[in-house]
């Protein structure tokens, strides 16, 4: 049989100049027309071409589906958090797509089901729902749904007493909302139309038209986004406007719903913060004079800056992540050694830390709603440990396990090893790795090893459990975790050292964690695999850019690739308010750094890796025509024979299939292109 035949696009002559002159031609600028039938019709072509190149696959992808599924406790359910009087859990069925969204009240096993979701999604091909805010009396309940997957939801109201679905629709949201404290009024945002930036804060009354809903703040400067919240008090709506540096909060007491939000503390540049209420005071996490955060509290009525008063100090070698108000006890998460940690003050002033006893592994705190408890729900899991959930004693300082996830097929923790090492990047910095992989491995250089990364925004990696990795794993493969700058593992400067002017560093450590992973002989270097998804995407096409001959295949999931045009274009989603993640295009410097690293306008005539590239034609983050534009110009300047493959989920955005089984069907083409490279099976 022939081999297929590769989708050529169309070159048609376009040309992007930017606004201090410099023009650069992009032929396949076409793509980016939707609507258009050739558009669709290129896009279909190449996924026939992948499923083509991939048709030997089948037998093995479906076994590796059966695998990832097997390891699955289907009726399976979430351990239940309380909020007053309820307590609140998911529940899976055996074979739904979708869980059941419940609720019992305290001291009682009477399950009420607030949202049948697997029916309510029976009749999309994409369904998101979300089962948002509870009113305060518990009685009500908002949820958003999204049938489309480009994050624009309608958000409705259910009466959990009658189950009646209220007649009140607000269509064309983000999905964030907040309840003030009537039972009746709600704040929700609304995004723009075109970039889908949150922009603007309306008040809803139940009952009453959607097109009498108050406008009670619009933002304004385009490179922030506003949003809502409660806090945890329930005394306050806060309205909240964040860029990458700064952020602004407006206060409404939750009492007096029609009131005039008032500053907490004006917007400055380069001032970050966020906010929570206990009290008589707030509680302030900030950058000021602390590039790692420090913790501050401000009393009720004198917000400003100027009237903070410092609870933990900076720290040049920790990293304040997140805070938790308690009324007899405070919780912090912070970050040291590339590690969460989760310490803990009593009202005597007395600190402990919660010791984990791993090597490497992923701590975050669960829900806790309730003010007057002395009881901390936390979770916790390792490359190697299942996801926990733990109910601690903050006084008695005792350790329940309320759930660990069972994993079927099998499974046995005590079959696999963990490590945590370092590799020395070029200019000296050592990058942290995580690593994982079966005992009888051995470390002799002969192992097929898969190397994964993030590295922007200042989120971190966390070294967590992912039992589709077992996959891999089981058949002899080791997989990395590089813990590259651009991330915040170790800190701020993590994150500083890897955007914007300083971008690269995330590539190069990517390639340095690479080399010293087969120098220390974890690694086959003829059998070394990469792959990213989304920012992630972009290291991976910028790697290929810069080392093509270093890895055998790579696969990069709705890679940011086209950098600069999209950076360029104010009028599409994310690009404002990302300005101070990559860069502003205007400025001459900064357009010429980007354009030196953005894969797609350095994609070169060479010899490319096996590539395997994934994108979602309703992706409102990362556009589907800039994974499908990098591929085209793959295909026209690549000098190998190495397949370049493009999938499009023609139904789905940036996170995918929206049922639980249908993205496992992605992982395990994903883990059968792999395996086949590595002539595996």
């Amino acid at each position: 049989m022939a081999e297929p035949v590769p989708p050529r696009a169309k070159r048609i002559p376009h040309q992007i100049t930017a606004p201090h002159g410099h023009t650069r031609d992009d032929p396949y600028y076409w793509l980016k027309e939707r609507e258009n039938p050739a558009v669709i019709s290129y896009l279909e072509k190449e996924n026939t071409y992948t499923r083509s190149m991939l048709r030997e696959s089948e037998k093995l992808q479906k076994v590796l589906f059966d695998e990832i599924v097997g390891r699955i406790v289907q009726d399976d359910s979430t351990v239940p958090y309380r909020k007053k009087n309820y307590e609140y859990y998911r529940r899976y069925r055996k074979g739904d797509s979708y869980p059941l969204s419940c609720r019992k009240r305290v001291g009682t096993d009477k399950e009420e089901i607030m949202f049948n979701v697997p029916d309510m999604a029976r009749e999309h091909d994409f369904y998101n729902h979300r089962t948002g805010q509870l009113s305060t009396n518990e009685k009500l309940v908002a949820f958003a749904t999204d049938t489309l997957g480009r994050r624009i939801y309608t958000l409705r109201f259910k009466d959990l007493e009658t189950g009646e679905i209220l007649p009140d629709r607000i269509e064309k949201v983000t999905g964030n909302h907040a309840w003030a404290n009537d039972n009746r009024t709600i704040f929700y945002t609304r995004q723009d139309p075109g970039t889908l930036r949150s922009h603007r804060v309306y008040r809803h009354v139940l009952g009453t038209p959607v097109r009498d809903d108050v406008l009670v703040f619009e933002e304004k400067d385009e490179t922030f986004r506003c949003y809502v919240y409660k806090t945890k008090s329930e005394r306050f709506i806060v309205i909240g406007s964040s860029q990458t540096v700064s952020d602004e909060y407006r206060l409404i007491e939750a009492d007096r719903p029609g009131m005039e939000p008032r500053i907490f503390s004006p917007r400055q540049r380069n001032l970050e913060h966020d906010i929570d209420h206990l009290g008589n005071q707030f509680f302030v996490r900030t950058n000021k004079n602390a590039p790692n955060f420090r913790l501050m509290s401000t009393p009720l009525e004198k917000t400003g800056e100027e009237h903070w008063k410092e609870i933990i100090p900076a720290r040049k070698d920790v990293y304040l992540s997140s805070f938790e108000v308690f009324r007899d006890f405070l919780v912090v998460v912070e970050r040291r050694d590339a590690l969460n940690r989760i310490r803990i003050r009593n009202n005597r002033n007395e600190w402990h830390e919660i010791d984990f006893g791993e090597p490497a592994y992923a701590t975050w705190l669960g829900s806790n709603a309730v003010m007057e408890t002395e009881v901390l729900r936390f979770n916790f899991e390792s490359m190697r440990t299942p996801g926990s959930v733990f109910d601690y004693n903050m006084r008695t300082r005792k350790k329940t396990l309320l759930k660990e996830d069972r994993v079927l097929g099998g499974f046995d923790r005590s079959n696999y090893l963990t490590e945590r090492l370092d590799a020395t990047a070029r200019d000296g910095t050592r990058i942290p790795i995580s690593l994982l992989y079966h005992k009888d491995v051995k470390r002799d250089g002969s192992a097929p090893l898969y190397l994964y990364a993030y590295g922007s925004y200042g989120s971190s990696t966390s070294p967590s459990f992912r039992s589709t990795m077992f996959s891999l794993v089981d058949r002899g493969f080791v997989y990395a975790i590089a813990h590259v700058r651009g991330g915040q593992e170790h800190g701020r400067n993590w994150y500083e050292e890897g955007k914007l002017m300083k971008k690269k560093n995330t590539f190069t450590d990517f390639i340095d964690c690479a080399e010293h992973l087969v120098k220390e002989r974890y690694a086959d270097p003829a059998h070394l695999f990469a792959g990213g998804g989304s920012a992630g995407g972009l290291l991976i096409g910028a790697v290929a850019n810069m080392r093509p001959d270093l890895f055998q295949g790579m696969i990069a999931d709705v890679p940011f690739v086209d950098v600069v045009t999209t950076m360029l274009d104010d009028t599409i989603p994310l690009t404002t308010f990302e300005y101070d993640e990559w860069g502003n295009p205007a400025d001459k410097e900064a357009y010429h750094y980007m354009l030196s690293y953005s894969p797609y306008d350095n994609v070169a005539k060479t010899s490319y890796p096996a590539l395997l590239i994934l994108a979602g034609l309703h992706d409102s983050q990362v556009q589907y025509w800039e994974p499908a534009k990098w591929v085209a110009r793959l295909r026209h300047r690549s000098s190998g024979s190495n397949p370049i493959l493009l999938k499009t989920d023609m139904k789905a955005g940036h996170g995918g299939a929206s049922g639980r089984f249908d993205r496992y069907r992605d992982i395990a083409l994903e883990h059968a292109f792999l395996i086949n490279l590595a002539e595996l099976d």
